[in-house]
């Protein structure tokens, strides 16, 4: 029962992401992300995180989509475009994303950010030794700043392109003639 569950969101997970790359409205890309994001919730659901499916469907799924929805609907333009889709940008910008996810892979890899041995039974908070304990926040923040400080200045670097990236594509183009 399980694998079939699995299996069931695993597709809604890829139809939903295939939606979204490849749909060219741009309000039945946000559409085909919900279906992705309720996939990624019964994920949750199958690994008994409720509490993380419960979230992900109130903000992400809720909120932050229509949220893309209204932004969507006030910045695009009610005349369609003539010219079609491009697909020969869409497939530099995909080539583009492979090669940048290949090598964010290749440095999670080289710093060492994924182990090659599985974590231990026991977590720290849990140890006989009153010494090692420390709350889950603290050792969580001690971890993210020095083992996986790389990944998350990656991170951070990527939303800050993304910024950037959706303030460009927002602005109106300059008119050379007035």
């Amino acid at each position: 029962m399980e694998l079939f569950v699995f299996v069931c969101a695993a597709i809604m997970v890829l139809v939903g992401a295939l939606g979204v790359v490849l749909r060219s409205n741009p309000v039945h890309a946000a559409l085909s992300m919900i279906l992705t994001l309720f996939g990624v919730a019964v994920l949750f659901v199958a690994r008994e995180a409720n509490f993380l499916a419960a979230v992900q469907v109130i903000v992400y799924a809720g909120a932050i989509v229509v949220l893309f929805l209204f932004v969507i609907m006030l910045l695009t333009d009610t005349a369609e475009s003539a010219e079609g889709y491009p697909w020969k940008s869409a497939a530099l910008g995909l080539a583009v994303f492979f090669f940048l996810a290949a090598g964010a892979v290749w440095l999670f890899v080289w710093s060492g950010a994924v182990p090659g041995t599985a974590a231990g039974t026991t977590p720290p908070e849990l140890s006989v030794n009153p010494s090692e304990f420390v709350t889950a926040a603290k050792g969580f923040g001690r971890l993210l700043y020095t083992k996986y400080l790389l990944p998350l200045e990656i991170a951070g670097f990527l939303l800050l392109v993304a910024l950037v990236g959706v303030v460009s594509l927002s602005k109106d183009p300059v008119d050379e003639n007035a």
